[in-house]
């Protein structure tokens, strides 16, 4: 099979049907870890932050989609990939339905599914690509794999105490419960 490179990254097949499945793949990516961003900076309300969240589901959606298409074609490499997409979709969906259940004590799982999704989209893609890319082709493979975690986990963690998610929205600090004295009110 012959390699092709565009604009600096080594597409290794040049099928047809391989192809048509990465310009649907790569765009699909992009469009996850744009749509991604914004919905984990965004305030948490409506509007923006459930508009971008949608928007990465649809993303990640044809990404699986993209995924399951190219993965086969080159099995013994692309397998892992596959994986960290259906992964990364399943964590998503799953947090779009705590989410609509609004069941009480939602925000984390929540929270921890949509992070959790992000963190595994970006692995993928640095699993992939990221011999290939300045500064992350001096890393070992591992740090593909463990980085994004590495960073996305405590960012994780800080956003949910900012946003009161770990005990149900109420202002304690994380990891501090109310003792008697800071509960009673004055007389």
């Amino acid at each position: 099979m012959l390699s092709i490179n565009i604009l600096g990254i080594e597409v290794p097949d040049t099928r047809p049907l391989f192809l048509v499945a990465l310009a649907v793949h790569v765009p699909a990516g992009i469009v996850s870890v744009l749509s991604g961003a914004v919905a984990a900076a965004s305030r948490k309300r409506p509007g923006r932050h459930p508009g971008a969240g949608r928007v990465y589901l649809v993303g990640l959606a044809a990404l699986c989609a993209s995924a399951a298409v190219l993965a086969p074609m080159r099995w013994r490499h692309d397998w892992p990939l596959l994986l960290l997409d259906l992964i990364a979709f399943g964590s998503a969906a799953s947090g779009l339905l705590v989410r609509r259940r609004h069941r009480p004590g939602w925000l984390a799982p929540h929270g921890m599914a949509m992070a959790g999704s992000y963190i595994t989209l970006l692995t993928g893609f640095y699993v992939d690509n990221g011999p290939q890319l300045p500064v992350w082709d001096r890393l070992p493979h591992l740090a593909y794999w463990l980085l994004p975690a590495a960073v996305g986990v405590p960012l994780t963690v800080a956003a949910l105490a900012h946003n009161r998610a770990w005990n149900g929205g109420r202002s304690w600090p994380l990891g501090r419960r109310p003792t008697p004295t800071t509960t009673r009110r004055p007389r």
